[in-house]
């Protein structure tokens, strides 16, 4: 029935009895036998309020209770921590009487907990168990859903020799040119060339591959053409002839002895991963050209979480502790900074004698010690990845949620 932010709890905490009956008589017409009224009891005054009338409810109504726990953090302990975690999002202070708390009850409880807590009423407790097993679910796994090259159809049974086929005839074409006007490297032969262009094929198609090295080809060969830099080889992707061929890699990797195998291979399954550069002035059009070919609804760029670190979540704890600025600012820089291996507060704590000495000399220091450590490499926002891109056979939607 939602719990106290439900339709039912705000009623009955309004003083609108009526309405709190006739909202429940609504959900029973939706849900039928899979409507439970929800208790919970982490001490507010607000669910300590309404729980009589729920209870009153539900029995009259011959509708089945269930008892809820909402957790927001894994231990009682952690209850000072994540207080400051809803003041760092919010922009609050802890000492702030009016913004939004919690209580130490809102932890991860156990079974017996819960069994406890509900004593009273283990029906409540026994319907979790009914629900689980109502609503569980096995997620299965697939193959990789790889989108077709624009053109050749979406029927899996023509596209796939389709994009074969037109794979294998730009390649063929791609490397004639390249060796037109950069030669062969020396010690080797057109045999030599001609050879690994089949056995990279081969595998390329039998792997499944064709679309995507089309797909690659056709954005960046675009790119070229409007005269955006694009970099000239850079990872594993280097070692493919078919790439350079196809104008993805501007290095002959037969020329430098590059390995095909540690970009594909088939004895060890993985996705090819093409690292590629664009001029980041100029990155935006590209993107905007595959979403202009694929469909707006079927290209994303990925999503990233930026995580607290050491000395930042020490700055946002003593703000939100309404510590002096320059006091924190002071105790953070004793954290060493190095972004190629960033130290964490317990080593940085352990290693730096000052740090020991304003911990054991300052409780307020001591507790913003304390729950920065708690807080330490949590997600603290979401953004843009720098380079990811997802293109979809569908709208991007249907398979995964998009923020």
């Amino acid at each position: 029935s939602g719990g106290p932010r439900g339709p039912v709890d705000r009623a009955i905490a309004a003083g609108q009895a009526d309405l709190a009956s006739a909202r429940l008589d609504r959900l029973a017409e939706m849900f039928g036998d899979r409507l439970y009224v929800e208790l919970q009891r982490h001490g507010t005054p607000a669910e300590e309020m309404v729980e009589p009338h729920l209870v009153d409810l539900a029995y009259r109504k011959g509708l089945p209770l269930v008892a809820t726990n909402e957790p927001f953090f894994p231990k009682r302990q952690d209850y000072e921590a994540h207080d400051a975690l809803i003041c760092i999002a919010e922009g609050a202070v802890i000492a702030d009487d009016k913004r939004r708390r919690l209580t130490p009850e809102h932890y991860f409880k156990s079974r017996a907990e819960m069994r406890a807590l509900f004593k009273d009423l283990p029906e409540a407790l026994d319907n979790t168990v009914e629900i689980a097993m109502r609503a569980a679910y096995w997620p299965t796994t697939r193959k990789p859903i790889l989108p077709r090259f624009a053109g050749v159809g979406a029927d899996p049974e023509t596209a796939d020799a389709a994009e074969a086929a037109l794979l294998r005839e730009e390649a063929i074409d791609g490397l004639e040119k390249r060796l037109a006007a950069h030669g062969l490297a020396p010690g080797l032969t057109r045999e030599d060339y001609d050879k690994r262009l089949a056995f990279e094929l081969d595998v390329i198609v039998r792997m499944k591959y064709p679309g995507y090295f089309l797909i690659v080809a056709d954005f960046i060969q675009w790119a070229k053409g409007k005269g955006i830099p694009v970099g000239p080889g850079r990872g594993s992707g280097a070692g493919s002839l078919v790439a350079w061929s196809l104008t993805i890699t501007d290095l002959d990797p037969l020329r430098f002895n590059l390995l095909f195998e540690r970009f594909l291979n088939p004895d060890r399954v993985s996705m090819p991963d093409f690292d590629i550069d664009f001029c980041q002035n100029r990155r935006d059009e590209v993107i905007h050209y595959v979403q202009q070919k694929y469909g707006a609804d079927q290209v994303a760029q990925i999503i990233t979480f930026g995580t607290l670190q050491a000395r930042a979540c020490l700055r946002d704890v003593g703000r939100v502790l309404q510590m002096p600025y320059g006091q924190v600012d002071r105790i953070a820089k004793m954290v060493p900074q190095n972004p190629a291996a960033p130290v964490n507060l317990e080593k940085a704590i352990a290693d730096e004698p000052r740090l020991q000495a304003e911990r054991d000399g300052n409780p307020v220091v001591e507790r913003l010690l304390a729950i920065a450590q708690k807080l330490e490499g949590l997600f603290r926002h979401a953004s843009t990845h720098a380079a990811g891109i997802v293109i979809g056979d569908r709208p991007l939607d249907r398979l995964v949620p998009l923020y």
